[in-house]
């Protein structure tokens, strides 16, 4: 049935008019804008993410250097009371000089078995130390990236709020956080 009509509802024609370009700079520019600050936004929150699990990392190592420290020095006091019982003997052992030439040879032998332990014991607890201080600035950083990705999250919702309203206070509204952001991120990186 070639004679057939077409009868266009209001659906067609929003549709129809939304498929031609009206060529509106305001929104087009906006668009940019947003989908710029998308990418920005999303390199920000990945940066954050990595900030805060090395963060957990050099934690996590801190803790157990903290634990290898505390074995060593855990170690060392054994040595040390047995070099004490040694001592003891010897002290006890005057009129018997073979028993007292073997606890003074104890004595010696735990005075010399004590000073590796006890180096290895400080160099662990320096590395804790490091550790520490590797997450902390990190988590530091995390925090910096953090409010970036924030900044330009605002600043993507305010830019869509001015598509709707059309308002000149808001867009610019919507640039001065974006440039907030962007610092934000800026600093976090330069920081790194």
């Amino acid at each position: 049935m070639p004679d057939e009509y077409e009868v266009h509802g209001p659906h067609d024609h929003a549709v129809e008019h939304a498929g031609h370009h009206d060529d509106d700079p305001f929104a087009s520019r906006m668009a940019v804008m947003t989908a710029i600050l998308a990418t920005i936004g999303a390199l920000c929150a990945y940066q954050s993410g990595n900030s805060e699990n090395l963060a957990l990392y050099y934690k996590n190592e801190a803790a157990i250097k903290k634990t290898e420290a505390s074995n060593q020095w855990s170690y060392y006091q054994a040595k040390g009371e047995k070099q004490n019982l040694a001592e003891l003997g010897a002290a006890l052992s005057g009129g018997n000089a073979q028993a007292h030439a073997k606890f003074v040879a104890d004595v010696e032998k735990y005075t010399q078995q004590k000073e590796p332990i006890r180096a290895k014991a400080e160099e662990i607890e320096k590395e804790v130390v490091q550790n520490d201080a590797k997450s902390e600035a990190l988590l530091h950083g995390h925090h910096r990236w953090a409010q970036a990705t924030t900044l330009i999250q605002v600043a993507i919702a305010l830019s869509a709020i001015t598509l709707l309203t059309r308002k000149t206070w808001l867009r610019n509204l919507s640039f001065g956080v974006a440039t907030a952001g962007v610092l934000m991120g800026a600093w976090a990186f330069l920081s790194a």
